[in-house]
């Protein structure tokens, strides 16, 4: 749990400081039109899902990793990074945008939750070892 509550914290920092980045930066965060440089942000959880499995598959399991285990703690990484970016996504819809409805925001939080979970998925079978059963 350890390592998943690291991962967590770093991928929802991270993705919670892209909505002020991008205030920063002069891109709107609140439309229907997606400017291109917010597709960098889908690399938070991808990268974070992916190493933060990486180190629990070396440090925690000694190189050993099964597919199960593997999205186990994909999902604890990416529902403790999705708390903490919810969490500072409400706080900036409600005091920095807060001419925006929850509505607009809702969107993208179902985005991330659709790109968390193929990222899991993905992570899962790129790091699993293969199973140990022979087939005859």
């Amino acid at each position: 749990m350890k390592n998943a509550l690291a991962s967590g914290l770093i991928i929802g920092i991270l993705s919670g400081l892209w909505l002020f980045i991008m205030r920063w930066a002069g891109y709107t965060t609140f439309n229907d039109q997606v400017s291109p440089i917010e597709y960098i942000s889908i690399s938070i959880p991808i990268i974070g899902v992916f190493l933060g499995l990486k180190a629990y598959r070396d440090q925690d399991l000694g190189g050993r990793l099964s597919f199960l285990e593997g999205l186990v703690q994909s999902l604890k990484i990416l529902l403790i990074g999705g708390v903490i970016a919810g969490f500072i996504g409400v706080i900036y819809v409600n005091y920095v945008e807060a001419e925006h409805n929850f509505r607009d925001f809702s969107g993208r939080l179902f985005g991330a939750l659709l790109i968390g979970v193929l990222s899991a998925l993905a992570a899962s079978l790129l790091l699993m070892n293969k199973s140990g059963r022979s087939v005859d």
